[in-house]
């Protein structure tokens, strides 16, 4: 406190009073924050001041101490016996906190420091450094804490009955270039948890100080932190480039405190001599080799009675030297713990291991961007110079992370490719991840010289390696020197690094499955070696090649995309991709097959569900069909994924993949039979009028009739046939098209071929349904049941329900329509018929309209347009009927309630809309419902009512109870 300021007291000790003199103990103390407490108490300062200075002069009253100098709120005193001097700061802080002060806020909290050293007093003071240093010992405490140097905890013997010293370890004072071993003093009616001691070296640490931010994994840091304070050794698993370091040294960083001793942090990777790892570990702690003592012993010694957390980083670099060195550092103290980063573990007992997952591609719960696409925004803003990409980018740049899989050296090296491209070129380039990211750097040369503690360890260990008789490091020491200070400058040098560590069949394995899109089981990697893979497989997983990611139903193996594409670039290098490829095509086939059958092989209903898995791999397959294997077998994979292209919105893709198939077939001079030529131009055809292109529609339509009648096979003309239908309709040709269904259904029957003719017989029902034939269309329909009912392709769409309940519509038959058209969506949604499924919505909303809700009407009517258009799906023949019904609706709701239901339905996903179709309520639960009346006539529902014939009988009948469509589970 400044002498001048209210309160304040000059006191200096006489020249003649007496001072002790040899080992002596300094002890300062002060009021922490002493201007702001006088600030807080104004004139009420004074008196706290007066009353802080008479309990510690009533407590030195009792002791042999010399009061030098005291000055505001500060006291000098030197004590002749340490263990005294400790006395009297415990007797002080003592009555400080139990004393009565005016308020609770004008309690001063006093800090007091002590250290002993040699000294002689000379004309009543002291002049030598020892009253400095302790005075900075003072400095470093905390209010109402007693902080004392090494040499005063060995002086202050016996302690104060009830006391204890606890070591703080080593801290630079200000002032001094050595360190100084800190401890505190803990006795009952002291506080006992304080921040770390105010000292130069804040904190005892030679982590890597970063450049760039770091960004996400807070629940990762969170459950990592908690592994290292629970257990002795964790080893940070995975693969390169997944952010081991960064994260293990943002943990260390937050954990400096929890460490008196110090977070040292020592980089095997730059140790080339497994014998050197030791000294490695010791060049970081500031120790030296003893002569003829193992530096291993050195080390151990030193640690045994530390508190501190070392971080040892790529271990894999040297994995049996630094197992050994870990094991004994563990044995010798308990005080010591291990931060390890590896790619393998080191199978220590009490090791923890722990995998580092990739960052978070999605976005989190809360709606705001996921971790590996705030982690491209940071990187992308400072390679361009602070400019935030623009918002159109968005969906690219959560494009690019999900293809890096959020790897964060790739993402990295991603944002350093955004200086000179769009987010959306960069993500159009990915199919080449390497080539992409690495880019320019291949002939980088060595980095420049850093300065600090790196290279300072480097020289020890060269230094070291030369005192035991080494040569001088050659220069193809120093190039691997060199390449593992380099390995993450680019993809291919950091899982290089990996690659070479593998064994002959654990290579092979990688490179095989770097055919494969996405995760496998083990019993495709079985069938993929045809051997059993599992030693192979593990060195993989344990080195973290793959991923294993275990479930209930069993495991699987998943390989990030960077390290796919470097695993495929082997593979061709070693002259296996044609086997490895044609195996996954096989592999391909069988699961396909598969899907359509049940566990004893039989067909079974065909749920699109079950394809959704294979996509990925079914793309891969098509890739490769169409650039460097078979076009045939690629036309027979496409086919295999007919009705899910279609269903999932995906028409044009796969119109696009049959067109580079068929300049494959050109390409190579492909002999492809004709039946297989007719299914596949009768599949582009349907794609096509999907995809709302009618003129190529029509095209494919009279190629796969030609390419059908060459092959000779009736069922498969009848298919064929059945579909020349569908571009008259596109393009309005009804009657046209209504002639052609009837002479295709005609001439089936002539050959037996009816159920292959069952896409006409539909196309003529919805025709009649058009012009309001509706009693032709319900008896057309009541045969075609049984016929989609015995083919397992077709009887999960329930066509025959769907069209049933829009002849019932047309009636304005509630009860039927309702029935009928619930059927058809909870087994449309049931098999994953997705677009079907709209038609559906669709028409559920015109029986809630007609049934007297609007506003669920409004909102079906808004999710199935919502979900058609994220699909690029045309309406098909009943378009302009639902766009009437919606202009109707419009009108009876009126504009503005029509256009807020109609919006709400728009931002439903595809679930939730038949979620609220299947909870409409049945007609007969309605309140003016008569259907179960037990006295007086039945009245004619207003909307309800039957105006057309019964549908499925002759003309006079009613469709009986019975006579409904069975539920979605009656039919397997």
């Amino acid at each position: 406190m400044n002498p001048s300021s209210p309160g304040a007291e000059v006191r200096r000790m006489s020249p003649g009073n007496h001072l002790p003199s040899g080992w002596v103990t300094f002890m300062f103390t002060d009021i922490e924050g002493s201007t702001r407490l006088a600030q807080l108490l104004g004139p009420e300062y004074r008196p706290v001041l007066r009353e802080h200075r008479r309990l510690l002069r009533h407590t030195l009253a009792g002791t042999d101490g010399a009061e030098l100098l005291t000055e505001g709120d500060s006291f000098f005193i030197a004590f002749s016996d340490a263990g005294a001097a400790l006395t009297a700061c415990l007797t002080a802080q003592r009555a400080l906190a139990t004393h009565d002060w005016p308020a609770p806020e004008a309690a001063p909290r006093v800090r007091m420091g002590l250290h002993t050293g040699w000294a002689e007093p000379c004309d009543g003071e002291y002049a030598s450094p020892e009253v400095h240093r302790a005075a900075r010992v003072a400095a470093a405490a905390h209010g109402g804490q007693v902080l004392c140097s090494g040499s005063t905890a060995r002086y202050a013997a016996p302690l104060p009955a009830g006391a204890s010293l606890i070591d703080l370890g080593l801290h630079r004072l200000r002032g001094f270039d050595d360190r100084e071993r800190l401890f505190q003093l803990v006795a009952p009616g002291l506080e006992r948890q304080f921040p770390r001691p105010r000292t130069a070296d804040v904190v005892a640490h030679n982590l890597p100080s970063q450049v760039t931010s770091f960004v996400g994994r807070k629940p990762e840091r969170a459950e990592l932190r908690r592994l290292v304070e629970r257990h002795r050794l964790v080893t940070v698993l995975g693969a390169g480039g997944a952010g081991k370091t960064r994260l293990a040294v943002e943990l260390a960083t937050g954990m400096v405190e929890d460490h008196p001793d110090g977070v040292w942090f020592v980089d095997i990777a730059a140790v080339t001599d497994p014998g050197l790892v030791a000294f490695a570990v010791a060049a970081v702690l500031g120790l030296r080799p003893e002569p003829g003592r193992p530096m291993v012993d050195t080390l151990v010694e030193y640690a045994a009675s530390r508190r501190m957390l070392i971080l040892l980083d790529t271990c894999d670099a040297q994995p049996s030297a630094s197992a050994e060195l870990i094991s004994r550092l563990l044995a010798g103290g308990g005080g010591t713990r291990v931060l390890a980063t590896s790619r393998e573990s080191f199978g220590l007992p009490g090791e923890v291991v722990w995998r580092i997952p990739p960052l978070s591609v999605e976005p989190r719960p809360d709606g705001a961007e996921s971790d590996a696409v705030a982690m491209l925004l940071d990187r992308t803003m400072a390679a361009r110079g602070g400019r935030q990409p623009a918002p159109a980018e968005a969906a690219d740049l959560r494009r690019v992370v999900q293809r890096l899989d959020g790897l964060p050296l790739a993402i990295e090296l991603a944002a350093a490719r955004l200086r000179v491209l769009s987010v959306g070129q960069l993500a159009e380039r990915l199919d080449d991840v390497l080539g992409t990211l690495d880019a320019g750097r291949d002939d980088l040369g060595p980095p420049p010289p850093v300065p600090g503690w790196t290279g300072n360890q480097q020289d020890t260990v060269d230094l070291v390696a030369a005192s035991r008789g080494k040569a001088p490091p050659t220069p193809a020491v120093r190039a691997m020197r060199r390449s593992a200070g380099e390995r993450h400058l680019t993809m291919q040098a950091t899982v290089t690094w990996s690659y070479r560590t593998l064994g002959p069949r654990s290579a092979r394995l990688l490179r095989w499955l770097a055919v494969f899109a996405g995760p496998v089981d083990l019993s495709t990697v079985e069938w993929l070696l045809d051997d059993d893979p599992l030693d192979p497989l593990s060195v993989l997983v344990d080195k973290s090649m793959i991923q294993a990611e275990p479930h209930a139903a069993g495991g699987t193996y998943r390989m990030l995309d960077p390290i796919r594409a470097y695993a495929a670039r082997r593979l061709v290098q070693a002259g296996e991709e044609r086997a490895a490829r044609d195996r996954h095509l096989a592999w391909l086939t069988h699961a396909l097959r598969r899907a359509h059958l049940g566990p004893d092989g039989r067909p079974v209903t065909l749920s699109l569900y079950a394809l959704d898995p294979l996509a990925g791999e079914l793309r891969a397959a098509l890739r490769w069909c169409a650039t460097g294997g078979s076009a045939r077998a690629g036309l027979r994979l496409a086919g295999g994924l007919d009705q899910w292209w279609r269903e999932r919105g995906l028409a044009r893709e796969g119109r696009l993949w049959l067109f580079r198939l068929y300049g494959r077939m050109a390409e190579t001079g492909e002999v492809v039979p004709e039946d297989e030529l007719a299914a596949a131009y009768h599949m582009h055809s349907l794609h096509a009028g999907a995809d709302g292109e009618f003129t190529e529609e029509l095209r494919y339509s009279q190629r796969a009739e030609a390419a059908a009648r060459q092959a000779g096979d009736a069922g498969l003309l009848a298919r064929v046939l059945a579909g020349r239908a569908g571009p008259l309709i596109d393009m309005g040709q009804f009657a046209e098209a209504e002639r052609v269904c009837r002479e295709v259904i005609d001439w089936a029957h002539e050959r037996d071929v009816v159920p292959d003719a069952l896409l006409a017989v539909f196309s003529l029902a919805e025709l009649l349904w058009r012009r309001g034939a509706l009693a032709e269309a319900a008896e057309l329909l009541g045969a075609a049941r049984p016929v989609e009912a015995a083919r397992p392709a077709y009887r999960g769409r329930r066509s025959v329900d769907m069209l049933l309940g829009m002849v019932a519509l047309a009636r304005r038959d509630l009860v039927a329509a309702h029935e009928h058209l619930l059927v058809a969506l909870r087994s449309r949604m049931t098999h994953g018929f997705h677009r079907r499924a709209c038609d559906t919505l669709n028409a559920i909303a015109v029986r809630c309209a007609a049934g007297g809700d609007p506003l669920t009407a409004a909102r079906l009517f808004g999710a199935a347009q919502a979900i058609r258009a994220s699909m690029r799906s045309t309406p098909g023949i009943c378009g302009p009927y639902w766009l009437e019904q919606q202009a109707g609706l419009r009108r009876a709701l009126g504009d503005a309630a029509f256009d807020d239901a109609y919006g709400e339905g728009g931002e439903l996903g595809l679930a939730e809309a038949a979620a609220l179709a299947l909870a409409v309520e049945h007609p007969d639960l309605g309140a003016d419902s008569t259907r179960f009346r037990s006295t007086g006539p039945v009245a004619p529902r207003q909307l309800g009512s039957r105006t057309g014939p019964p549908l499925g009988g002759p003309p006079g009948t009613r469709l009986t109870r019975a006579a409904r469509p069975p539920a979605a589970g009656d039919i397997s």
